[in-house]
């Protein structure tokens, strides 16, 4: 390794370490690395180095400015943000937003100003009247179950919602209900159960672990819960930097 990339960086600052080294990365430069020429769906976490999902019960805990910078390029070049129910209510989300900057890179490269916010929730156990969806720039959609789906008729004012599955939410429903709906570029933000659930059904295509430089030990969940039919082999396509924070990115089969 150069010693250029041994320095300390500015907060934020990323740099790429493999497969090929740089020195400092700008928006433009991780964004070019993140365009999708297809449909793709990817998921994106942070997580300490001993494996914990949260800090103080949240994923924000763990996350510093480069996760945070990275996170959002992510979200300026997908079509919809997808998310678990207890992520939406752990993390405390609100209308998706993306930033004056992302926004004004979307619109120019023919995308709409903000990406679609899709919320998954068996039991459709959500506040019709929340900022999520009062204030969304974008009607939300909401997935759920036929036993969820006895309360869409709360949400026929500021959601769509869809059933896609009778007592668990499928994957591939999902992936392909909004596949349909031109939403090819999907980004998932966990959490685990989903994520796990989504593996379950082989409908991922990347993922995204920014590795923080800390230990949690305690009971702090992992990045995916629920049960396999087998291991997933990851190959890992590369690693940025940022200080001791390393940001992967693996492909799956």
């Amino acid at each position: 390794m150069s010693t250029s990339l041994q320095s300390t960086s500015p907060s934020g600052a990323i740099r790429r370490l493999w497969p090929v080294e740089s020195e400092e990365l700008s928006d433009a430069d991780i964004v070019a690395s993140l365009r999708s020429d297809g449909p793709v769906l990817r998921v994106n976490f942070v997580s300490s180095v001993d494996g914990a999902v949260t800090h103080d019960g949240r994923s924000g805990g763990l996350s510093d400015d480069a996760d945070k910078r990275h996170f959002e390029l992510l979200r300026r070049v997908c079509d919809v943000v997808l998310v678990g129910a207890g992520t939406v209510r752990d993390e405390g989300y609100g209308a998706m937003r993306v930033s004056v900057e992302s926004a004004r890179w979307r619109v120019a490269n023919g995308l709409p100003e903000h990406p679609v916010f899709a919320i998954v929730t068996g039991s459709l156990n959500l506040d019709p009247g929340s900022d999520i969806f009062t204030k969304a720039p974008v009607r939300p959609i909401v997935f759920t179950t036929s036993r969820g789906a006895v309360r869409a008729a709360e949400f026929e004012a500021s959601a769509d919602v869809v059933v896609a599955g009778s007592e668990l939410v499928h994957g591939p429903a999902i992936v392909s209900a909004l596949r349909e709906r031109g939403l090819g570029n999907i980004l998932c933000e966990g959490g685990p159960h989903l994520f796990g659930s989504l593996l379950a059904d082989a409908a991922v295509d990347e993922l995204f672990l920014t590795v923080s430089p800390t230990l949690e030990a305690g009971g702090a969940a992992r990045i995916t819960a629920g049960v396999l039919p087998a291991s997933v082999r990851l190959t890992l396509a590369s690693v940025l930097s940022s200080g001791s924070t390393l940001l992967l990115r693996y492909r799956l089969p």
